[in-house]
């Protein structure tokens, strides 16, 4: 009889965890080609638990991460270095930010002129990007090469 109620006992616990484990969803999505890169990894586990009311949730790519209950913000570093844009950029703690706005609310930044790249989707609806863009330029600015620079048009020699 002790063994019945030992089998009895374990199949609660596994049901239990099981349970739990379904009331926090992983975010699915795709790693970029360069995840795999030193300086992803140390990044990633400098990543902060909550970005702002956000919490950090899991993901199930190499050198990915999100944030909020539905995602708000979504990181991948390794994404393929942008190459000269019309697109605006923004300078933050030292590190160029390529702004896309086609898809807004949902905006794509990715940073310039930094080797590996990392892109944040942003959703502006629910989360301003200041947060964000600074918390993981602060990461980045020794850690990863500075390859180039955003420069204004008028700049341009042609």
């Amino acid at each position: 009889m002790p063994r019945t109620r030992s089998t009895v006992a374990l199949a609660i616990l596994v049901a239990g965890v099981a349970a739990l484990s379904g009331c926090s969803s992983t975010v699915a999505v795709e790693a970029a080609p360069g995840a795999d890169d030193p300086r992803c990894a140390e990044v990633m586990v400098r990543l902060p638990d909550d970005l702002g009311d956000q919490p950090r949730r899991w993901t199930d790519a190499q050198s990915t991460a999100a944030w909020g209950d539905p995602t708000t913000v979504q990181l991948a570093c390794g994404v393929p270095p942008l190459g000269p844009s019309e697109l605006p950029c923004v300078t933050v703690d030292g590190v160029d930010w390529v702004v896309d706005d086609s898809r807004a609310p949902l905006y794509r930044i990715t940073t310039y002129g930094r080797e590996p790249a990392i892109q944040l989707i942003i959703d502006y609806d629910e989360v301003s990007s200041s947060g964000p863009v600074s918390a993981v330029s602060r990461l980045i600015t020794k850690r990863f090469e500075t390859t180039g620079q955003c420069v204004a048009a008028s700049d341009v020699v042609p």
